[in-house]
């Protein structure tokens, strides 16, 4: 098993730290070149991963005993023998990081899952979330063509940008000063944000494929952007941590797993 991938930044972000890695010169046209491109929020809540082993953080060297990790456990008991060599990736929420949410109906929204070292498709990312009754993390339609912006532009940084202005409404860098999709907000001030969006390949694919000089452990079909001053989660956290709110009825429960007892996963 491995952890997730590291995904590097579009050189537009501006929520970058010293640690950070941006995208390679030539990023933009090899996306371009894309058949189709996923645009999502990104949430600020903690890497956890569901296989069939157990429930994992970031690491992946032991399955994860912190308290905010809880409820996963929870539901991974419930699916833990459908999901074979499916590795479940998501945004666990039960936890309040920098920003906080007054529109989660979940305390997991699936971003990404893996089978044998291959991340699938959005699509079938989509299909098993919903057989697993988890939701994805919210998508933003993608209406208009990055090839296009590339045309109008000699620069691809001003290129992404101006796409994601397109696709959004208005520039990423205002549209994070807003709630997104979930009722982001500081908790310390009530003032509304979101943290930053990602943007994938739709199709299926191996962490590097070659694409562009990356390393090895780094994605070369995805990037982020991020806002400024976005706060990581610290020592301070994990110290005075608190539960997040639901607005629904939580969905983890025994309604998942008589559906999933009726449900193979395999695939001819």
């Amino acid at each position: 098993m491995k952890k997730y991938a590291r995904s590097l930044h579009a050189r537009c972000s501006a929520g970058t730290t010293s640690d950070d890695r941006f995208m390679p010169t030539g990023y933009g046209t090899v996306f371009s070149k894309m058949k189709r491109l996923v645009l999502t929020e990104k949430l600020d809540g903690q890497n956890n991963c569901l296989n069939k082993d157990g429930v994992f953080a970031r690491s992946h060297a032991a399955p994860s005993a912190l308290p905010w990790d809880k409820p996963l456990w929870e539901r991974w008991n419930l699916i833990k023998n459908d999901l074979k060599d499916l590795e479940i990736f998501g945004e666990n929420m039960y936890g309040v990081h920098s920003i906080a949410y007054s529109k989660l109906e979940s305390y997991f929204y699936v971003f990404a899952i893996r089978e044998k070292g291959y991340w699938l498709s959005w699509d079938a990312v989509k299909f098993y979330a919903s057989l697993l009754d988890f939701p994805v993390v919210p998508e933003i339609p993608v209406k208009y063509s990055l090839k296009d912006s590339l045309l109008s532009s000699q620069n691809e940084d001003e290129a992404v940008a101006h796409w994601l202005a397109q696709n959004l409404g208005m520039p990423w860098e205002k549209s994070v000063k807003l709630s997104g999709k979930l009722g982001g907000y500081d908790p310390k001030d009530g003032k509304p944000c979101s943290e930053g969006f990602v943007i994938r390949n739709a199709e299926g694919f191996y962490t590097n494929n070659g694409i562009l000089p990356v390393q090895h452990n780094e994605f070369d079909s995805l990037f982020k952007v991020v806002r400024k001053g976005h706060v990581k989660t610290d020592k301070h956290w994990t110290r005075n941590w608190k539960p997040a709110t639901l607005t629904n009825y939580e969905r983890y429960g025994w309604h998942a797993y008589q559906y999933l007892s009726k449900t193979s996963f395999n695939r001819s």
